[in-house]
């Protein structure tokens, strides 16, 4: 498997991460057979397992840790906090209390002394950047962390982060992690070519689109909206054709569908390919909950597309377009809250 250099760290990371949310209750409910896929990934090549406190409430991290016994010295191990871990709101964020327990949480349940990539999951409208700068930096200084990012940030709070490290002092992220496939382009527009101008490693995630470029769906009588458990039943409405930004996203399915055909490759195999194509992205973070997902997945890891095969997806999904805007999976709260937007 190639190899890229992660935003300038001079840490050298796989063109394929491991994506470990499906590792626990919301996915695969075996421990030990998420331990042998981790095992798999590795032998394959990937030598980047990222995952989250927040996924299966921590469970996710205690099987990483089980799985890099013996191995942590040859993975680039990544995690995320800031997400609710309880009902006390003091329990989620990106202020200096919560930061500093969530990553000694997450070092007991991965089982190590150090991160090799700690990334805020998401924006918090509610506490400065420069607080969270300056805690991730004692974090880093402290040698508790190696290297910080963020994940799905808005292009306008990239740049703020950057300038404020700067004229602060603090040590500044190294990476983005946003949601990026065919049927959600909208981090084209400022996101990636932001990440590029401040020379962010970009590692992305979603690249089946939480399942439509599968394979699995092609028609609406395709989307069962009873099955499922755990996170998957909590976002049906991701799935409900009902949905424009759905039925357009159906829409494009068939016709990428036979693009994919018509190129002699699988449907899935043509998706992360494109995502791989792009020259911001650093590695793509793949998210599979059996090990045949994983072996399929893999054996993706040498396709690539022609410029006619791109173009033609430019003209399925035009560039920079979000075909349900719900996909970014993070909405400003100036959107949601009135009280934000009125005196």
């Amino acid at each position: 498997m190639k190899r890229r250099i992660l935003g300038g760290t001079g840490i050298s990371v796989s063109e394929y991460a491991l994506g470990a949310m499906m590792f626990g209750a919301w996915g695969n409910a075996d421990p030990h057979g998420s331990v042998r896929m981790i095992h798999q990934a590795l032998d394959a090549g990937i030598n980047v397992v990222d995952t989250a406190d927040v996924y299966s409430m921590g469970e996710s991290e205690e099987i990483v840790g089980k799985a890099l016994k013996g191995r942590r010295d040859d993975v680039v191990l990544a995690t995320k906090g800031s997400s609710s871990m309880g009902g006390d709101p003091n329990h989620s964020g990106n202020s200096r209390r919560w930061l500093t327990r969530a990553v000694e949480n997450s070092l007991r349940r991965l089982d190590t002394d150090h991160i090799d990539l700690y990334q805020v999951h998401r924006p918090d409208a509610d506490t400065d950047i420069d607080e969270t700068l300056s805690v991730l930096s004692d974090l880093v200084r402290a040698g508790k962390v190696r290297v910080i990012g963020h994940s799905t940030f808005p292009a306008e709070q990239i740049v703020e982060a950057q300038w404020t490290a700067e004229r602060r002092g603090h040590i500044r992220f190294r990476t983005e992690q946003p949601p990026y496939s065919i049927l959600a382009r909208g981090v084209e527009a400022a996101v990636l070519p932001t990440a590029q101008r401040y020379g962010l490693g970009v590692l992305t995630w979603g690249p089946l689109s939480a399942g439509w470029l599968s394979g699995k769906y092609a028609r609406p009588t395709d989307i069962n909206l009873t099955e499922g458990s755990g996170r998957a039943a909590l976002e049906r409405h991701k799935f409900d054709p009902s949905v424009p930004g759905n039925a357009r996203k159906l829409e494009a399915l068939g016709e990428l569908t036979k693009l994919a055909d018509e190129a002699g490759l699988k449907l899935p195999h043509l998706a992360i390919a494109f995502v791989r194509a792009h020259p911001a992205v650093t590695s793509v973070i793949i998210g599979p909950r059996t090990s045949e997902h994983l072996e399929d997945l893999l054996a993706s890891v040498n396709v690539e597309l022609s410029t006619d095969v791109l173009d033609r997806i430019d003209e399925i999904v035009p560039p920079g377009t979000d075909l349900n805007r719900n996909d970014f999976y993070y909405t400003p709260p100036a959107l949601i809250e009135a009280s934000r937007r009125r005196r």
